[in-house]
């Protein structure tokens, strides 16, 4: 009885106190709105790619010194990361935003498109934000804005992580998540839980999508390479073909989620994008190369797709008296809502946006690194809705596409919830 009535008082506490701080945070979100919109389209007009992020950590760097804040700049080459102390003592949460936008030419009609020009795999391309980060730059810095003025009635310290690369390191260079964890980000103070969203162009303004453990896939991308002997294609026998050792690896590799995957529990995907080989109708070439990607959303389904897929390339290249090998080029986890912090923190998203416009979803087969944050600390990820009210958000262009797009209408969304996640959490864990 007296667990119970300790536990009731805890909760009328924290109600008494969710009242309070969701209508100063409603406040300051609406005072802020129109600031962080004008720095969106900022952002937007000086897309830049991964790694080369100069110009959009410098104006986050002068916007955290404007708050108030202290950054450190040139975490994992070009991210930025802030500190926030509050009035009492408490544990430490972490907010991300991704910063880096890609190598896509804009056709949206817009005052502030990107006319960006940067440089991918050694040519000149066109930058813009197709996938939506100048908008997650823009809400945690209206965010880290909001809880300086609430930093006195803060139990603990939030950490603002901008994190470059997220779409993929320059070839050759390391960035992203996983630098950023290797170079530890998470440490000094060390931070004990992390929250990070992602703006989606086909969900309505105003909508939040969430949902426990796998929200999108672990990428394993991997090389097939293949040596055989060269000879005329009108004397086979003569060689050993590593085209025919090829196609024969490739139906056999369907056969891994189709007939070992218990595809009830969990999604996942087995992919051949690429394969290199040979010059002439009439030669059998000596060696080629395939590459594919592996999409999983559990740890145990993961680690047996790459068992099977190493234990078919060795076998049918046997069979075939070729030599064969696997090599993993990419790999990301998992991107896991640790399912104790989601349903601690589910409610906290319900209130500030109202329950009515917080959804589970299905996981996505696409690939994030946060999960490497998530590999360290217990995290949560979720995605906000970009399309603008009145329209149908099915009709809406993707993202990594030139006609991509979201409404400014829709950052207000995840400054409110990223606000109310951080305090929220130190709250309850004080």
């Amino acid at each position: 009885m007296k667990k119970l009535t300790l536990l009731t008082l805890l909760l009328i506490s924290f109600t008494v106190y969710a009242q309070k701080f969701d209508k100063k945070i409603n406040q300051l979100s609406a005072n802020y709105e129109s600031d962080i919109i004008e720095l969106r389209h900022w952002f937007h007009e000086n897309a830049e790619l991964s790694n080369r992020e100069f110009k959009t950590a410098k104006r986050i760097a002068e916007e955290l010194k404007k708050i108030g804040l202290n950054p450190q700049t040139g975490v994992a080459k070009t991210g930025v990361v802030a500190v926030l102390k509050g009035g009492k003592p408490g544990p430490v949460v972490a907010l991300r935003a991704d910063i880096d936008g890609l190598p896509v030419k804009e056709r949206a009609d817009l005052p502030w498109k990107s006319n960006m020009i940067g440089e991918y795999n050694g040519e000149s391309v066109p930058v813009m934000h197709a996938c939506g980060h100048d908008t997650h730059t823009a809400i945690l810095l209206g965010t880290a804005k909001i809880l300086f003025q609430l930093k006195d009635q803060i139990p603990g310290t939030i950490k603002f992580i901008f994190q470059p690369a997220e779409e993929g390191a320059p070839s050759g260079e390391e960035g992203g998540a996983e630098l950023m964890v290797k170079e530890g980000v998470l440490k000094n103070p060390d931070v004990d839980a992390i929250f990070g969203l992602h703006i989606w162009s086909q969900i309505g303004a105003g909508q939040v999508y969430v949902r426990p453990k796998g929200i999108m896939a672990a990428v394993n991308e991997f090389r097939i390479d293949i040596e055989g002997v060269q000879t005329h294609g009108s004397t086979p026998w003569t060689g050993i073909d590593p085209i025919v050792t090829a196609s024969q690896m490739i139906n056999s590799i369907q056969t891994i989620v189709s007939r070992n995957m218990p595809l009830t529990e969990a999604a996942a995907v087995v992919t051949i994008g690429s394969i290199h080989g040979g010059v002439r109708s009439n030669i059998i070439p000596e060696s080629l190369y395939m590459l594919g990607t592996i999409r999983t959303l559990d740890e145990g389904m993961k680690k047996l797709v790459l068992k099977r897929l190493e234990e078919i390339v060795s076998s049918i290249a046997s069979a075939n008296n070729a030599k064969a090998k696997v090599t993993y080029l990419v790999s990301y986890p998992i991107t896991y809502n640790d399912p104790e912090l989601y349903q601690s923190m589910l409610p906290s998203l319900k209130r500030i946006n109202g329950s009515n416009n917080v959804n589970s979803m299905n996981a996505i087969t696409g690939a994030e690194d946060f999960s490497f944050f998530q590999e360290k600390i217990p995290g949560m990820y979720f995605f906000i809705g970009g399309a603008k009210k009145g329209t149908d958000p099915l009709t809406a262009a993707p993202h990594h596409t030139p006609d991509f797009y979201v409404d400014d209408s829709a950052m207000i969304t995840g400054l409110k919830s990223m606000t109310a996640l951080a305090l929220d959490y130190l709250n309850k864990n004080k």
